[in-house]
């Protein structure tokens, strides 16, 4: 028996602020609850990032963990990457290929 593995992308793009995270939030819970076994999320089309925007980062991890599923994290522009390091969050998220 061959098992199949499903794998989620999931592109997030513009500003991930109190405006654009929400939509993102809805986005990441949407795919994590899509049944992939692995969610990839891109992020080199998010142009800026606030603690809210980390926050929803943070609750996405959260709930890959509790549901089992593979969560990754594809790194941003050097902008959004150090508010990230800024926040000491790069040990926390599950970036890949960073720092």
């Amino acid at each position: 028996m061959t098992a199949v593995t499903a794998v989620e992308h999931v592109v997030l793009a513009g500003e991930l602020d109190p405006v654009g995270a929400p939509g993102a939030g809805r986005q990441l819970a949407q795919a994590l609850r899509g049944g992939a076994a692995s969610v990839v999320v891109h992020l080199d089309e998010v142009t800026f990032i606030d603690s809210t925007g980390l926050r929803t980062l943070l609750t996405a991890s959260d709930a890959a963990d509790r549901l089992g599923v593979d969560l990754r994290l594809l790194p941003g522009p050097p902008e959004v990457m150090a508010v990230v390091e800024a926040a000491s969050l790069a040990g926390r998220l599950p970036f890949v290929g960073w720092p």
